[in-house]
């Protein structure tokens, strides 16, 4: 029996860390403070049922970044199932990459969620309450303001590396 020649059959991945962003765990607690302020300020200035429009547009606002997600994932490339999962972790709560992602891909993933997200939001202005529509625009941006921070993070840097993303770190690889 031969053994495999780690010259020519293995494959070896080496990353090189380019820039890492730990963020402030001042600026995770006061971002886990924003959805109770803004529930008091919708009370306060609009009604008091504002409480369920607000509950009820957090899962709504989850599950439209997640489907806009998976869909430029999918028009993207197909191997993309064992990358991405479900984060509960604040600031990440979402549809996150679990593993190394290319720069470009996470890029294009939320800037389409982002904008997209805010489209589907504003179509649906006519037909609801004002505090439902504030409620879903106040969870969308909670929700996608992370993701769009650690773009800025690596702002400047080459585009063709990997973004790691584990707990209050954004870490930026070149391969």
């Amino acid at each position: 029996m031969k053994s495999a020649d780690p010259e020519t059959n293995a494959t070896f991945y080496h990353y090189r860390l380019l820039k890492k962003v730990v963020l402030p765990k001042a600026l995770i607690y006061g971002f886990a403070t924003l959805p109770f302020l803004w529930l008091a300020a919708e009370m306060i200035f609009l009604s008091w049922t504002s409480l369920f429009f607000f509950l009820i547009a957090a899962p709504i606002a989850l599950w439209i970044q997640f489907v806009i997600s998976r869909s430029v994932l999918i028009i993207l490339s197909h191997s993309y199932r064992k990358r991405w999962r479900f984060s509960r972790l604040l600031p990440w709560i979402g549809y996150m990459p679990e593993q190394y992602v290319a720069y470009s891909v996470f890029r294009k993933v939320h800037l389409h969620a982002a904008w997209i997200g805010c489209c589907i939001i504003a179509i649906i202005i006519p037909w609801s309450p004002a505090s439902f529509v504030l409620a879903l625009f106040f969870w969308h941006f909670w929700l996608i303001g992370p993701r769009l921070l650690a773009l800025a993070c690596v702002r400047g840097q080459r585009k063709d590396g990997m973004l790691k993303i584990t707990g209050p770190d954004i870490s930026y690889y070149l391969q």
